[in-house]
């Protein structure tokens, strides 16, 4: 048989794509496979044929790589090529090329062993998570989803594999998607989802290629609902097992719920305790506290429960009424009792306040001289109109509350001592909000609830944000608190509520802590010193987060290289 025939049978007998070349380029033999698929001719030069092959192919015929081992796109198709030299007696005189195409090289590749059980195994983790996990090529189109997705969204893959993100949403099958987010950035997304009623958190991933080419979108996804519930209903029983609770639930949660007071802290759920038992009584009750911690609510509860419940409540703020005003305010005046004065006289808030109870809000700022007539009234129950010479008996309830120290007052000659001890029969201290921390994160969440309701937008507080609030000391107490949430459902743009959107003195404060926290002890190195931090935020992120995929999104990283750090630090 004739060389060339013999060389060319044995060619087209490997079944593959190859090509020899002499060291001129000139192309000196084929297999069959090469002619049909690369349509290349026997004698032609490579590098007319081939252009963008020839520079590999050469690089080996002038002897500067002994080998060449790449991938190339050959004739729209993707080929692993090997380009290995001919030499006879030390001299390069040709070179062979041998190209495997992407699907045959796939096909072997799954055929073998240990490949099919790598991939059994794959099949097997992704189909027995309990999050759902979608994987989308890169222009959202559904490739693979596992039963967990189908439980969620209550329909089988066979209905979900090939379509795009967007057609799903078009359809109404979601509402948005995390996906479609990602393989527009490239970066990966958070978001929440609502599905029927149903919250669901979905975390997309990028994967990219050796180029850095995006080629798969992998999303996982959990329904939130339940937990959230969950959550909720684990603070109620821990709240009801609380000794203080466990006395007073059935009025509280009757009474002080419609009241928004919320106690969690026993130096709260003491004082609520205290405003209930001396509701029965007529003693005067002076509540302490700083401004803004709720002692207007606790006059609330002390007269609701009292036997005065079905008369008025009047309330009074001393410090807003101007002084000339303050004794005509409280206790009426007569026709004629000064310029401007109602041609038939007014009565007054006691007069008002009859069979009820009256709350002098910021009695450390009545003047002296109404100081004078309260401390008669509280004597012997009788009031004088303004410009009047006749009393009247009436039966009131004095409440008082100041923010103020009276016993400093008194030493200072602003406060009578005789009205301090008849207003002080009953002491209620109401704590400030930093005294009770237990309260601060159902506070809250009821507030950023109420918000909402009222805004008809649903607003939620990422885990970061509402340990920024928790920790702050709000000096404004409660009052302060109720407005930091209403500015953040009012003025978040988003549904969820992140550390962006604080305020900047709560957001600052949350870093300095966490940075005041961290130890350097002397003789420490700084790579020492960062690998402690980092293994701190891992250890904080394991705990905040379930799985290595939501640690990466949430830092801002591969899911490969949080793999690799808590291997580092021995946290797998």
């Amino acid at each position: 048989m004739d060389n060339s025939l013999q060389l060319n049978a044995l060619l087209d007998a490997i079944a593959r794509i190859i090509i020899t070349v002499d060291r001129q380029g000139i192309i000196t033999s084929l297999s069959s496979l090469a002619q049909q698929h690369l349509r290349l001719t026997r004698g032609r030069k490579l590098a007319d044929e081939l252009p963008d092959f020839w520079p590999q192919v050469k690089q080996v015929l002038i002897g500067h790589s002994t080998e060449q081992t790449l991938i190339l796109h050959l004739a729209q198709q993707e080929y692993f090529v090997d380009i290995n030299p001919i030499s006879i007696e030390g001299m390069t005189t040709g070179a062979v090329c041998t190209l495997v195409g992407s699907q045959q090289l796939d096909t072997m590749t799954r055929n073998l062993p240990s490949f099919q059980t790598l991939s059994r195994e794959l099949d097997t983790i992704i189909d027995s998570s309990s999050d759902g996990l979608f994987v989308c090529d890169a222009k959202a189109n559904v490739i693979r989803v596992n039963p967990a997705s189908e439980r969620i969204h209550n329909m089988s893959a066979r209905q979900l594999v090939g379509r795009n993100m967007q057609d799903l949403i078009e359809s109404g099958f979601i509402d948005r998607s995390a996906a479609l987010e990602t393989c527009r950035t490239k970066k990966p997304a958070s978001l929440l989802q609502n599905k029927d009623g149903r919250k669901l958190i979905s975390i997309a991933t990028p994967v990219f290629d050796e180029l850095g080419e995006l080629i798969r979108v992998v999303v996982s996804e959990r329904d939130i609902t339940e937990i959230d519930t969950l959550q909720r209903e684990l603070e109620e029983q821990e709240a009801i097992s609380d000794q203080f609770r466990d006395q007073m639930l059935a009025m509280q949660q009757a009474e002080l719920d419609s009241k928004q007071i919320i106690a969690r802290s026993p130096q709260m759920l003491r004082t609520l305790q205290q405003a209930i038992r001396v509701a029965g009584a007529d003693s005067s009750v002076l509540v302490l506290g700083e401004s803004g911690v709720g002692k207007g609510l606790i006059a609330d509860l002390i007269h609701k429960n009292s036997r005065r419940a079905s008369h008025p409540l009047i309330k009074i703020n001393c410090g807003a009424i101007p002084e000339p005003l303050i004794e005509a305010e409280l206790f009426g005046y007569e026709k004629g009792a000064f310029t401007g004065a109602q041609t038939g006289g007014k009565p007054g808030h006691f007069e008002l306040a009859d069979g009820g109870t009256l709350f002098l809000d910021e009695i450390a700022e009545l003047p002296l001289p109404s100081q004078v007539k309260l401390l008669r009234f509280l004597e012997d129950g009788r009031i004088i109109r303004l410009g009047g010479t006749d009393s009247k008996k009436v039966d009131v309830r004095v409440l008082a509350a100041t923010h103020r120290d009276l016993e400093k007052m008194v030493e200072d000659g602003s406060f009578r001592l005789d009205l301090y001890y008849r207003l002080n029969v009953i002491p209620i201290q109401v704590p400030a909000v930093r005294e009770r921390r237990d309260c601060i994160v159902p506070l809250i969440r009821h507030y950023i609830d109420l918000f909402s309701q009222q805004s008809g937008n649903k607003k939620r507080l990422t885990r970061a944000a509402l340990d920024a609030l928790a920790s702050y000391p709000y000096p404004g107490n409660v009052r302060e608190l109720m407005n930091i949430c209403e500015r953040l459902v009012v003025m978040s743009e988003t549904e969820t509520i992140d550390l962006p959107d604080l305020p900047a003195q709560i957001a600052q404060r949350s870093e300095n802590l966490a940075f005041d926290s961290l130890d350097w002890p002397e003789g420490m190195t700084l790579q020492e010193a960062l690998d402690r931090v980092e293994k701190h935020i891992l250890e904080k992120a394991r705990q905040r987060f379930s799985n290595q995929t939501e640690v990466a999104v949430a830092l801002g990283v591969n899911q490969s290289t949080i793999a690799r750090k808590l291997k580092r630090h021995g946290l797998t």
